[in-house]
């Protein structure tokens, strides 16, 4: 009896043993996937890179939770002839980015492919506004991520990359707060303030703040260059010829080319659910050394370039014109963007990307990608292409050194436009004219604004055109709102969104700048320690404070700043 009490003692201490061992493996299990920092940035965007510098140099704990590998988005991903528009409206960590790029071309050891004497006036970059900071405003891709992984690694930044937020139930909220979110491998991240700064608001979206994907009506926000812009013909991405849209030209029975809408497209000026097109900032080169053929991709279809053989047959060949529009980079690059009424922007085939799950993302990138390295191959080797075209067109080739991972192609699809956040303050065409005064402004902004095409279409007329592209140049500077990266206080008082703000359609098309995306980074952060350490909403920030913060950071806020500045 005293024996098997004994031994039903043993036996129970070691089941005890197991549970316990069992229970504290299980902790550190659940320890070792969460993590916990003031400020969580979820990105890998320019504008997160620079939001997390501003994070740590402000004496604050921040970690990137990123769902790509490279950093630094567009700016790291072909877009290499900057957007800047006004330059000396730069200022902050942003100004300092190209002044760092500045620094490394004008080391001699920099240029491998071309002199720098070769490369012009260009090389020296814009005069110094900021003691002897000199900045030089275009770049080759691996240079840009080069500097942003130099940020992570001197300011010793945390990061986590290839995580994706889990955007069913990973957005855990307390009320009005988002005390943690989780991502897809399991890790789960606290965080006093989140800074969503993604391209397609994902973290913005599953904290249910409010949003709004396609364009307004002029009448919504009482503007002029909002919704369907039909018979508005801007910049050179319109048909210019009369262009049969069927497949034997002419012929309405032998049915409707690729990529063409059959619907109507809309009366002018009201809202639909469309979005500017995408496309990749492809960096080519024409040093024969260092480049790579085109490659014709798997489901290549020739129909889908059938458009552009009709423009070349109406007389229009110049593939710097109707084909792309090259950009020199330094060492003999290019940022290969759209120009023309068929080109890289793959028109109409991006409609869903915003809301669409990963899995279906994944899927429209790559059918972005093959329709573009398609258009290439189909320029360089079709035998109905000009002579002289394909002959021009096959000086070209991808940068071999570029992108070295992934085939030599960008990493990061060219989201102009997904998800605009409804915040406090919904930014319009008026405030980008300066036809009215910007409260509690953060930042500037100065390009056009600009949207490439929506949709192409048939015309009354049986013709095929393009609609949607707006280019509407503007005389100033103009001031963004802190009210613009912050939602509507009811929604979430611990989120800032620097990339989605809060904007109508057109006056996005201005404010979508890497340079723009990267001042709203930074006065995000420096906006999220403020609220850290006064113990308050992002809503109930001081801004007398902030302002008095972003100025000794040498952000450029207003005219009456950039006056005094210069």
């Amino acid at each position: 009896m005293t024996n098997a009490t004994n031994k039903n003692s043993y036996t129970n201490s070691i089941v005890t043993l197991i549970l316990i061992t069992i229970s504290v493996v299980s902790c550190q299990n659940t320890d070792q996937n969460s993590y916990s920092a003031d400020v969580i940035i979820y990105g890998g965007t320019s504008a997160a890179v620079i939001a997390a510098v501003e994070v740590v140099q402000s004496g604050k704990s921040a970690i990137m939770v990123s769902p790509d590998v490279h950093l630094g988005g567009l700016t790291a991903g072909g877009l290499g002839w900057t957007d800047a528009g006004k330059k000396e409206a730069i200022g902050g960590l942003t100004r300092e980015f190209y002044h760092h790029v500045w620094k490394y071309y004008d080391n001699a050891g920099s240029w491998k492919w071309q002199q720098k004497s070769e490369f012009g006036n260009r090389a020296q970059g814009n005069p110094a506004i900021d003691g002897n900071k000199r900045t030089l405003w275009a770049f080759e891709p691996h240079v840009a991520e080069d500097i942003f992984e130099e940020y992570i690694s001197e300011n010793k930044i945390e990061i986590y990359r290839d995580e994706w937020l889990n955007r069913k139930n990973g957005v855990l909220k307390s009320g009005s707060d988002i005390i943690s979110i989780k991502t897809l491998s399991g890790k789960t991240f606290k965080g006093k303030v989140f800074i969503d700064a993604t391209y397609e608001g994902d973290l913005m979206a599953s904290a249910k703040v409010s949003y709004h994907v396609g364009r307004e009506s002029n009448a919504t926000y009482n503007e002029n260059w909002n919704g369907v812009q039909t018979g508005i013909l801007h910049h050179m991405h319109y048909f210019k010829s009369e262009i049969s849209p069927y497949k034997i030209s002419g012929d309405s029975a032998s049915g409707f080319l690729p990529r063409i809408s059959e619907e109507h497209p809309g009366e002018y000026g009201e809202a639909d659910d469309k979005i500017q097109a995408y496309c990749f900032r492809v960096c080519m080169t024409d040093i024969p050394e260092n480049s790579i053929r085109f490659k014709k991709p798997e489901n290549y279809n020739p129909l889908d370039y059938e458009l552009l053989l009709r423009v070349f047959e109406a007389g229009w060949t110049d593939i710097y014109s109707y084909v792309g529009k090259f950009d020199m980079l330094p060492n003999r690059k290019t940022d290969t963007n759209n120009r023309g009424p068929l080109s890289s922007d793959n028109i109409g085939l991006n409609y869903d990307y915003p809301e669409a799950s990963y899995e279906r993302r994944k899927e429209i990138i790559k059918e972005h990608k093959d329709y573009q390295m398609g258009l290439y191959w189909f320029v360089t080797n079709d035998p109905r292409v000009p002579e002289e075209v394909k002959k021009e067109m096959q000086k070209w080739g991808l940068a071999k050194d570029e992108f070295t991972d992934n085939g030599n192609w960008p990493h990061q699809i060219y989201v102009r436009e997904a998800r605009r956040m409804i915040g406090e303050y919904v930014t319009t065409e008026n405030d980008v004219l300066c036809k009215r005064e910007v409260p509690r402004p953060i930042g500037m902004g100065s390009y056009s604004m600009d949207s490439h095409n929506v949709q192409r279409y048939i015309k009354p007329d049986g013709y095929v055109q393009n609609e949607g592209d707006i280019g509407i140049k503007i005389k100033t500077p103009y001031s963004i709102s802190y009210g613009s990266i912050i939602p509507v206080k009811e929604e979430c008082e611990n989120l800032l969104v620097p990339v989605c703000v809060s904007s109508s359609h057109i006056a996005f098309g201005s404010i979508r700048m890497e340079p723009v995306f990267m001042i709203l980074g930074q006065s995000a952060a420096v906006a999220a320690v403020i609220a850290i350490e006064s113990d308050c909403a992002v809503q109930d920030v001081p801004y007398s404070e902030l302002r008095k913060k972003l100025k000794s950071k040498k952000q450029v806020l207003d005219l009456n700043n950039l006056l005094n500045q210069n």
